[in-house]
């Protein structure tokens, strides 16, 4: 053999370009057993994530942690907030294609395995990731967190995978379906969501039958984008010129409110400090709702009830609205622990002079102990979360059909407490952050049936920053706010006023 300076000459005179021949030096002098073996830190904070959401972790507190411990920042965090979020959220489509790749049902792949698979699926089909890289980092992670014999198996399930586009794959697993299970695979939704969604859409007055399907599309849609980050400036603390100072850019729809475009809001000194705070434009405008100067007369220093406080966002900027207005704001949670989460939010509130008073105990007996006391009351009450699905990705699929009955009792015990505990004349602020009927309209309907409580058209009070009546409410007197009209999450509010005598 021989080597005549333009490439390389094998003894049957075979030759090759010398790039081609230091190409070929260089994989050749890797061993198989010599390959990387860990996935790198991002993909790792990734796996560790979906795993902990498997064993009941929420996915946006938990990233969060694990971010820190592994020092990730700027765009290594982003990279593992975007994969944790999407495998997690589009599992209901890369399901059916993995099982097609692998030739088995899901339920027949271990559970760690079949993470590392939705992660790899998500990076093929739902990131920018060169293929190979998607496969070979994914591969290198399973061998780190799942085993050398699963990293074969997962090596060949992604190979099959990158063979097609995701158009190409919807249109195999969607084949001969329904249009709503259509819906429900492409957009990664349980069917029993799709349905309520639609349903909502209609009996809301938001859709018709002529536009429901594009509406309902827009929705889901929605649901699987990842939100912006929304700010509120706690009136008398911060400022929304503080925060677009900082970096945010002020809110249109609510007078308190800031968008963060990207980057971490804890290094906003404002926030850091909670003079400011993280917190969804849709409560951000029922909490102005319900503080409306003039909405109920009456004593002129108010007392103000949050029944279901917990974490507290919702009532620290309540409580500084009713301090502008000489008003006192009484702010409950059923456990300790929810108390202390209050206490937490409510600390700039409170080292600014500003009286609260925070307690524990039971919503559903404060009718009972604290009957006809309070001017205004905020029953903010636990739901399916169905209106926060895209920035709760598990929520989806943690919830289920029969979850609705007992909340739907909890709800409405909750909300006749509220209606107890205030005065004659005041009103009831319900909120939930779903759309599902049951939860909403409802519920508040056969509540005003039972006690004569008047049903007043909360829809004036929805304002955007100029003023101005915010659109697409609803037929009313209720309000729901939806992802891909308004850009908030799906929050109801319904305002009741209890009569000022009652039989």
């Amino acid at each position: 053999m021989s080597d005549d300076g333009g490439g390389y000459r094998d003894a049957k005179g075979r030759q090759r370009p010398a790039a081609r021949r230091r190409s070929n030096d260089g994989r050749s002098a890797q061993r198989p057993t010599d390959r990387r073996r860990s996935g790198d830190p991002a993909r790792r904070v990734a796996w560790q994530v979906t795993r902990n959401v498997a064993d009941g972790a929420y996915a946006n507190l938990d990233l969060q942690k694990l971010l820190r411990e592994a020092d990730l920042h700027g765009r290594d965090a982003g990279f593992a907030t975007e994969l944790t979020y999407g495998a997690i959220r589009m599992r209901g489509l890369y399901d059916p294609i993995i099982e097609r790749c692998a030739g088995r049902p899901v339920a027949q792949i271990d559970a760690p395995v079949l993470d590392t698979l939705r992660l790899g699926a998500h990076q093929l089909l739902g990131m920018r990731v060169p293929a190979h890289a998607a496969a070979s980092e994914t591969v290198a992670l399973a061998r780190e967190v799942n085993g050398a014999g699963a990293a074969g198996f997962v090596n060949a399930v992604l190979r099959r995978v990158s063979e097609r586009t995701r158009e190409e794959w919807v249109a195999e697993v969607v084949a001969g379906r329904e249009p709503l299970e259509r819906l429900s695979i492409e957009h990664s939704h349980p069917m029993w969501v799709v349905r309520a969604m639609r349903a909502a859409l209609l009996e809301r007055g938001t859709a018709t039958s002529d536009d429901v399907d594009e509406q309902l599309l827009a929705l889901l849609q929605a649901d699987n984008a990842p939100p912006l980050v929304s700010l509120v400036a706690r009136p008398g603390l911060a400022t929304v010129e503080e925060l677009v100072a900082a970096g945010a850019h002020a809110s249109r729809l609510s007078r308190v409110g800031a968008v963060l475009d990207g980057g971490d809001p804890a290094q906003i000194d404002a926030v850091r400090r909670m003079r400011a705070a993280v917190q969804d434009e849709g409560s951000q405008l029922l909490t102005l709702a319900l503080a409306e100067p003039g909405l109920v007369e009456g004593r002129e220093h108010q007392e103000w009830l949050d029944l279901c406080a917990g974490p507290g966002g919702k009532t620290a900027l309540l409580a500084n609205l009713a301090a502008e207005q000489g008003a006192v704001v009484f702010a409950n949670e059923v456990s300790e622990h929810r108390t202390t989460l209050v206490r937490k939010s409510l600390r700039a509130t409170l080292e600014a002079g500003i009286e609260v008073m925070i307690g524990t105990g039971d919503g559903r007996d404060l009718g009972v102990e604290e009957p006809d006391t309070y001017e205004r009351v905020l029953a903010d009450v636990p739901c399916t979360g169905l209106g926060a699905l895209r920035r709760r990705p598990e929520a989806r699929w943690r919830r289920t059909p029969s979850d609705v009955t007992p909340l739907v009792t909890l709800q409405r015990e909750l909300l006749l407490s509220a209606l107890a505990t205030t005065r004659p004349g005041g009103v009831v602020g319900y909120s939930t952050c779903s759309p599902h009927l049951a939860e909403t309209s409802q519920l508040v309907a056969s509540v005003v049936e039972q006690t004569g409580a008047i049903l007043r058209d909360a829809r004036p009070l929805f304002r955007d920053t100029a003023g101005a009546p915010i659109e697409h409410l609803g037929n009313g007197p209720d309000v729901q706010l939806w992802p891909h009209l308004h850009g908030t999450d799906a929050m109801y509010f319904a305002l009741l006023r209890k009569p000022e005598t009652q039989d």
